[in-house]
């Protein structure tokens, strides 16, 4: 369950929670797998999990005494939901700027 005050930008902010996250685009994985992966420890890997668990963006679910980890499809699309915002508003303030610019002549 994701805990309120951990934000996923927050959880995205470190190298091996992105490369977590693309390790797990690609197929559901144990901590073992993961850290077959990276150059990281399985306890790391698990840390690391933690954090993205509980930021929502991914979620384990028990297989034989593995636990398989996989993407949280809520939490990656409130991610992309907020980025794309970010990215829209910034696109028309940048419109904007650029229709309301005075053009100069080129200078030889």
């Amino acid at each position: 369950m994701a805990d309120a005050n951990r934000d996923p930008l927050d959880a995205l902010g470190d190298p091996n929670r992105r490369a977590i996250l693309r390790l797990l685009g690609a197929s559901k994985r144990s901590v073992q797998e993961i850290a077959s992966e990276l150059p990281i420890s399985r306890p790391a890997v698990s840390r690391h999990l933690r954090v993205l668990g509980e930021a929502g963006l991914v979620v384990d679910h028990r297989n034989g005494t593995r636990r398989v980890y996989e993407l949280r499809d809520e939490g990656m699309l409130a991610v992309q939901r907020y980025l794309e915002q970010v990215w829209g508003d910034a696109a028309a303030r940048f419109r904007l700027l650029a229709e309301n610019t005075e053009r100069t002549p080129d200078r030889d």
